[in-house]
C-alpha cells in the first residue's frame, strides 16, 4: 500500500471548504428556528430553561459515540494504530486497532464500522491511550468510514504514557467553561488552563481528606469521577435531571429539544437538538456538565428571567460566519455575534437537511 493511499485513508472524507460569510446584524431574531423557552428548573445556583420546538425530525439513524464504543462498531485509537481487515464472508473491508507509533497530543484516529452515521459532540471525553482527550467540534462521520483524522484536545496534562489501549467514553461531557476553550478559542493551552482551574475549584469544594487527591489528579475525567466530587455534582444534577425528565415526558408531544443554562443568574450556554429522542440520549451527560459548572462557580446565586433566556436563544445570527462544508455529509457553521458564539451542525445526508445540534455560548 502506497504512502499516498495511507494519507488519503487517514484523511478520509475530510475535504472541506472554509469560507467567511457576512451574517445578519447582531440581535436579529432567527424566526425560522421556532424555539420557545419555558419556565425553568432550578437547584441552587443552576437554572435550566427547557426549550421546545415547533418542528421535530427523525434522528433514529444517527449513532452516538457512547453507543458506538459500547458495541465495538466505533474504534478510537492513537494515530498510526489502525489497519484494514477484510471480512471473509462479505469481502467488506473494516478497520481494527493495531499496535504502532505516531501518537500525537491533538490527534486521534476514529473509524466507524457501523452502518449508521456517527454523531460526535464537542466536549465528549474519550479516555485511554496516552492521554484523555475531548472532541474538538461537532461533526458527522459517515457509515462504514475509512479512518478519520479526529481533531481533539487533551484534558489530562502531564501524562504521555499509555494506561489502556482501549478507548472508552465515560458518561461525561466537559463543563461549558472547558467546552468553550475547545470550541471557541481552539487553543490547547487554554483548555489545559481551564482544566487546572476546574481541578483547583473542585478541590476547594470537597472535604479536607479528599482535597489532596482531587488536587493531584491530572485527568479531568479523573477529577469528575472522584467519589467526593461525584457526590457534589450528583447533589445538583440528580434533582435537576429528575425534574427535567418529568418535564420532557410531559412535553413529549410539544417537542422538548434542548435547554438554556444559567449559573449564578447569568446565562452561559444553550444546547438544542433536532429531536426529543436525541436530547434524551445526551441529557445524562449534559446535565452533569452543567452541574459541574455550577459547583465550581461558588458565589451567591442571582436570578434570570424567562424573557432573557428567550432573547438569548433567539439571537442565532451574527456579524461573521465561518462554514466548513463536507458535501453530502454535514455543514458546520461557527457564527460570531456581539458577546456570543453559535455553533450549528447541519446534516446533509439524504432526506435530512436539518440542524442536528445547535450550541450557543456567552462570551
Amino acid at each position: 500500500m502506497t504512502r499516498t493511499f495511507w494519507v488519503l485513508a487517514v484523511l478520509g472524507f475530510a475535504i472541506c471548504a472554509v469560507v467567511v460569510i457576512p451574517g445578519l446584524r447582531a440581535g436579529e431574531v432567527s424566526g425560522e428556528a421556532g424555539y420557545r423557552v419555558l419556565e425553568p428548573v432550578k437547584h441552587g445556583n443552576l437554572t435550566i430553561f427547557p426549550v421546545v420546538s415547533t418542528t421535530s425530525h427523525d434522528t433514529h439513524q444517527f449513532l452516538t459515540l457512547d453507543e458506538g464504543l459500547r458495541s465495538g462498531e466505533v474504534v478510537v485509537t492513537e494515530a498510526g494504530n489502525v489497519s484494514p481487515l477484510v471480512r471473509p464472508r462479505h469481502g467488506q473491508q473494516v478497520w481494527q486497532e493495531r499496535r504502532g507509533g505516531g501518537a500525537e497530543v491533538n490527534r486521534l484516529v476514529l473509524v466507524n464500522n457501523s452502518r449508521r452515521p456517527l454523531l460526535l459532540l464537542a466536549g465528549e471525553i474519550v479516555t485511554g491511550g496516552k492521554q484523555d482527550r475531548i472532541i474538538g467540534k461537532d461533526r458527522l462521520v459517515p457509515a462504514e468510514s475509512d479512518p478519520i483524522d479526529l481533531g481533539v484536545f487533551c484534558v489530562e496534562p502531564g501524562r504521555w504514557v499509555g494506561t489502556s489501549g482501549k478507548f472508552a467514553a465515560p458518561s461525561v461531557i466537559v463543563q461549558p467553561s472547558v467546552r468553550a476553550k475547545a470550541m471557541g478559542a481552539k487553543d490547547q493551552q487554554q483548555v489545559w488552563d481551564e482544566v487546572g482551574k476546574t481541578r483547583t475549584a473542585m478541590a476547594e469544594t470537597v472535604t479536607v481528606e479528599a482535597a489532596p487527591r482531587v488536587a493531584q489528579t491530572s485527568s479531568y475525567a479523573g477529577v469528575i469521577e472522584n467519589r467526593a466530587v461525584r457526590e457534589k455534582v450528583e447533589s445538583v444534577a440528580a434533582p435537576v435531571e429528575h425534574e427535567y425528565q418529568s418535564v420532557i415526558r410531559q412535553l413529549r408531544n410539544k417537542n422538548a429539544v434542548g435547554v438554556v443554562v444559567a449559573v449564578n443568574g447569568e446565562i452561559i450556554w444553550a444546547d438544542v437538538f433536532a429531536s426529543s429522542s436525541l436530547l434524551e440520549k445526551y441529557w445524562p451527560k449534559l446535565v452533569r456538565s452543567y452541574a459541574a459548572e455550577s459547583v465550581v462557580q461558588r458565589v451567591k446565586a442571582g436570578s434570570v428571567d424567562l424573557k432573557a433566556a428567550q432573547q438569548f436563544l433567539d439571537r442565532l445570527h451574527g456579524r461573521r460566519e465561518v462554514v466548513e462544508n463536507e458535501p453530502g455529509l454535514f455543514r458546520h457553521a461557527e457564527i460570531t455575534g456581539d458577546g456570543y458564539r453559535v455553533f450549528e451542525l447541519t446534516s446533509l445526508l439524504p432526506n435530512t437537511g436539518f440542524d442536528l445540534h445547535v450550541a450557543k455560548m456567552a462570551e
